[in-house]
């Protein structure tokens, strides 16, 4: 199995280098390039999911669909598709990019930090869309209303950039009619 990598960022959000993702997350984590996904269906339910007990930082937290890191030189639809189908085994989505800008820093337990530019995109399945999680990634997939999802922002057990991007996102409305924001303000080291 390949070392799985992160492209680094300077201030500029430009691609600086890259590292070896789990040895790089740690109590002086370097900023580097991430996203969110959150998996919307046909009757505007989400897809919440916590995170397996066994992952190394922020075990069993509840967040959205699924995240994870861009490789060197792959884009950020190709990154969500390919961790929506090794995590959730989901496939066929319509991507929409919803928060291209955000970014965050949050510090773990055991003080590890997670200081990412961590664009948020939105994956369109039809109702009754089978998931298949991979338990060394997630513990637990429920398809939650909107409502659950905006009472969760609020409780210990979210993830906090989960907390930070529905600040973000609740003022957009339904999932389903967050608007499309575009590209333009993506880092200059992701494409689309």
């Amino acid at each position: 199995m390949a070392v799985e990598e992160i492209v680094l960022l300077n201030a500029d959000d430009e691609a600086v280098g890259t590292a070896p993702k789990a040895a790089s997350h740690h109590r002086d984590t370097p900023y580097h390039l991430a996203f969110s996904c959150y998996v919307v269906d046909t009757e505007g339910r989400v897809l919440i999911t916590r995170r397996a007990l066994s992952k190394r930082t922020f075990p069993g937290v509840w967040t959205g669909s699924c995240c994870g890191h861009p490789g060197p030189g792959e884009g950020l639809r190709g990154a969500v598709l390919r961790r929506l189908r090794d995590e959730l085994g989901i496939s066929g989505v319509s991507l929409t990019s919803v928060l291209p800008a955000f970014q965050y820093r949050a510090v773990a337990e055991d003080g590890t930090l997670e200081n990412e530019r961590c664009p948020v995109v939105r994956a369109d399945v039809p109702a009754g869309t089978p998931v298949a999680r991979n338990p060394d990634e997630v513990e637990d997939a429920e398809w939650w209303t909107w409502r659950q999802c905006l009472d969760l922002a609020a409780r210990p057990e979210a993830s906090p950039w989960y907390r930070l991007q529905l600040a973000e996102l609740a003022p957009l409305g339904a999932p389903r009619d967050w608007p499309d924001a575009g590209t333009a303000t993506l880092p200059p080291a992701l494409t689309w």
